[in-house]
């Protein structure tokens, strides 16, 4: 599973990923900001009704 730093470096790909997988997600639901990154996984568990790290399963 990535880490935080990966994700980061990564971000475009992983975004892509996660669109693929889960349709309904928005580039809004999507926004990484820089200190925020608690916010948004909040927002995707909510709206996916997944954790964390089943979300991040995707990657493996």
């Amino acid at each position: 599973m990535p880490n935080s730093e990966e994700i980061r470096g990564n971000w475009n790909e992983f975004k892509g990923k996660l669109k693929q997988e889960y349709g309904q997600l928005t580039d809004d639901d999507l926004t990484y900001e820089e200190g925020k990154e608690d916010e948004m996984w909040g927002r995707l568990e909510k709206k996916l009704g997944k954790a964390k790290k089943e979300i991040l399963s995707i990657f493996q």
